[in-house]
């Protein structure tokens, strides 16, 4: 019989375990602290556990860790991690090193169902949602692990088509018991899919990004077929109903497309259906890829839109594009990897 894993549960599901083993409650709290907090692979390492207990773990469980099966390294310090998430399948992670910053881009499905024309994750189809144990597995077994600052769920798949593990997952991240790490280091990117998207607001203090990309729903309905279903401005209304003013934080995601979305009327459309949330923006370069007939905007094109966003008091930023030499941006080296 295939063992379980127990890297990847919550601590009330820890304590539900050890109890089904005829352990003590407290066994589950040890547990937590082996697992979360110190680099073990083994039951025999967890060295305050009894022979019983451990004896007993070993009969049905495993640690459930596994390393990346490929690295790719660019010229400016970004990695490319690929995990195994089934036969001839793959999510990414992109490990992104910026002076006294390191972010790891993580992901939460193979394949995605969003379809979205600009993103190559989408061409791959939906594979299916990956469990807590894999998506925290990204982050234990990187080898930087120690080094990182900051965490983004920007990577393949959309969160809140699979909120049930994410929101175990930000449980253990943010809990003493697990990773302990501050919710204003973690960021969760999404399409903006409701009532998903209200739970997240409602029960975590993790920053929110949208994938915004056009402010013109009929236009954003050409690139995100999501929005027909969802449009962006009830996801907006349910954001303005929730505090962006202190320490969480609102992000605009807005990928500039040469052409369709980068005139001067959608800069000041996109101020406009901000206007109610502090938001900040975040231009991105498109990064182009085989099969797409999408150009990224100029230079001076994406510069004009900033100033047009700055000026109506919208802090903006460009986002330094990151590892193209090794298909940085989502979807692109597991494709690659996939058609190998």
């Amino acid at each position: 019989m295939e063992k379980d894993f127990l890297f990847g549960k919550t601590l009330a599901e820890l304590q539900e375990t050890v109890l089904g083993l005829g352990l003590p409650k407290f066994t589950a709290k040890q547990l937590a602290d082996w697992l979360y907090k110190k680099d073990i692979t083994e039951f025999d390492q967890m060295t305050n556990l009894s022979k019983k207990a451990r004896a007993l773990l070993e009969e049905k469980f495993v640690v459930g860790l596994s390393a990346p099966v490929k690295e790719t390294v660019s010229k400016d310090g970004t990695k490319k991690y690929l995990f195994s998430s089934g036969e001839n399948r793959f999510v990414e992670a992109a490990y992104i090193p910026d002076k006294d910053r390191a972010t790891l881009c993580l992901s939460c499905q193979t394949g995605c169902k969003m379809g979205c024309k600009f993103c190559n994750t989408g061409l791959q189809g939906f594979a299916g949602n990956l469990n807590v144990n894999q998506i925290l597995n990204q982050i234990k077994s990187l080898p930087e692990k120690d080094n990182l600052t900051n965490l983004v769920f920007m990577g393949m798949g959309e969160p809140m088509d699979n909120l049930q593990n994410i929101m175990k997952a930000l449980e253990i991240l943010t809990s003493d018991y697990g990773f302990a790490m501050s919710p204003h280091r973690i960021t969760l990117s999404t399409v903006g899919i409701m009532p998903a998207l209200k739970e997240f607001l409602d029960k975590t203090d993790v920053h929110l990004a949208v994938s915004v990309h056009n402010p013109f729903a009929k236009e954003r309905a050409e690139i995100m077929p999501i929005e027909k279903a969802q449009p962006l401005e009830r996801a907006l209304m349910e954001i303005e109903k929730h505090d962006f003013r202190h320490q969480r934080r609102f992000s605009a995601e807005y990928i500039m497309i040469q052409g369709f979305n980068d005139t001067p009327t959608h800069a000041r459309k996109l101020a406009e259906i901000l206007k109610n949330i502090p938001s900040r923006v975040n231009l991105i370069r498109y990064h182009e890829h085989p099969g797409s007939d999408f150009k990224s905007s100029s230079e001076i094109r994406i510069r004009e839109f900033q100033e047009i966003l700055n000026s109506k008091n919208i802090i903006t930023t460009i986002r330094a594009s990151r590892g193209e030499d090794i298909f940085a941006a989502c979807g692109l080296l597991s494709t690659k990897e996939m058609k190998k």
